[in-house]
């Protein structure tokens, strides 16, 4: 007579079963995240024209509207295309000041009042210096552009930014 034998399959215990169900979700959203964020930068461009005696130079920009997004900007990056920048938003126009910690490309600082019309420049600030950099009067906004950028395109204080967030 042969014998049969019966495998009997019992559930894992409820608190296994929750650790291990989190752990795959922990995993799943991880894996998500890291194959969105590229991308994510990348779809929130927005264009902006910077109005020169030279022409109309136009730009990418990402947008830092937020507190935590203004506080990282361009923090530990190595590289920005020569067309691309970030618009730094404020609510109203306020005396401004900015610095360069963390940050190891040389960059442009663009001033702008709420019209839109740029109220100071900074030309290619120091990489990873923590000197204070003010706005020199009150601006609702600053456009961060590579080193350089401001010169070779002739911009000077008045001159007209055309973006969204200056049309409010």
């Amino acid at each position: 007579m042969a014998r049969v034998a019966i495998l009997r399959t019992e559930p894992l215990p409820a608190a296994l079963h929750r650790v291990l169900l989190g752990a795959f979700a922990v995993f799943a959203w991880i894996l998500l995240a890291s194959l969105s964020a590229p991308q994510a930068r990348a779809d929130a461009l927005q264009p902006l024209t910077i109005h020169t005696a030279t022409g109309d130079h136009l730009f990418s920009v990402e947008i830092a509207n937020t507190p935590n997004a203004r506080e990282i900007g361009l923090m530990n990056r190595r590289f920005m295309p020569q067309d691309r920048g970030m618009l730094f938003e404020f609510d109203r126009d306020e005396p401004l000041a900015f610095w360069m910690k963390n940050t190891y490309i040389s960059l442009d600082m663009v001033f702008i009042a709420r019209d839109g019309k740029v109220t100071h420049v900074v030309n290619r600030a120091e990489p990873l210096s923590e000197a204070i950099i003010p706005s020199g009067g009150p601006s609702a906004a600053v456009l961060e552009l590579n080193g350089g950028v401001a010169a070779a395109i002739g911009l000077r204080v008045g001159d007209k930014v055309e973006h969204a967030f200056f049309s409010h």
